[in-house]
């Protein structure tokens, strides 16, 4: 990435924090360390992959920064908030309104159509039919599906049913999207389409994208790479060959 680029990033506060963060799992002889004191800043508007073995703890951070699982011990600050601090409605509040999910598995509802799915989101918020509808529509239109808003998942491919994936997790403008292995199911046409798309959202939208990946070739879109292995951070650097730049 640019050094002009990463500088301008790193000035402002970051948008979330983790400050020696633990995760225990079990007790006695059966106790698991997924996290054993990790420290990790992510800023507005970056591009993280995430890396590393089964078993390493990117897994589990990718839980506790999408407030779906809480840290044993340390602190997970989001806009300077402590999420710690948050009770479990707080917390879905805050998923609610910030956060955005796209899942290897796609995450649809096989009897609903596509623009029904994306819609699911401003359900939870309350929003008003015809906003919602609008909305939907329009996140729809965004990842190129305007005219497949009527099908169910059954009758769409691979791709275009992550793709509306993707239009549920950012219906609600988030500012947070978290992807775990979002290629994981498709092939290589179809893995560098929704990377472009990713690429598009962190880009022209102000994303800021954390995605969990075992394939180089998708890491190569993140302007950062992060590696995990034993429950702690191995390495995290800036990638000067960044796709998306």
């Amino acid at each position: 990435m640019n050094a002009e680029v990463n500088q301008a990033l790193h000035q402002a506060a970051p948008l979330l924090e983790l400050q020696q963060v633990t995760k225990i799992y079990g007790k006695g002889d059966a106790e698991m360390h997924a996290l054993a004191g990790i420290d990790l800043s992510i800023y507005p508007g970056e591009f993280v992959a995430v890396m590393g073995p089964s078993g390493s703890g990117k897994s589990t951070c990718m839980n506790i920064l999408g407030c779906l699982d809480t840290p044993t011990s340390g602190t997970y600050l989001f806009q300077g908030v402590d999420v710690g601090a948050l009770n479990r409605n707080q917390r879905a509040l805050l998923r609610r309104h910030y956060l955005g999910f796209v899942f290897q598995g796609f995450n649809l509802l096989n009897r609903t159509s596509a623009l029904e799915n994306v819609e699911l989101p401003l359900i939870y918020r309350g929003s008003p039919t015809q906003q919602r509808r609008t909305m939907a529509r329009e996140a729809l239109r965004k990842v190129g599906l305007s005219d497949r808003a009527n099908h169910t998942p059954g009758e769409l491919s691979g791709g275009q049913q992550q793709r509306v994936a993707i239009a549920r997790a950012i219906v609600t403008g988030p500012s947070l999207l978290l992807a775990d292995e979002p290629t994981g199911n498709l092939d290589s046409a179809r893995s560098i389409e929704i990377m472009d798309l990713l690429t598009a959202f962190n880009r022209d939208q102000g994303i800021t994208v954390v995605m969990v990946t075992h394939e180089p070739e998708m890491a190569a879109y993140a302007r950062r790479i992060v590696h995990f292995k034993d429950g702690l951070i191995e390495a995290d650097h800036v990638s000067e060959n960044a796709l998306t730049c």
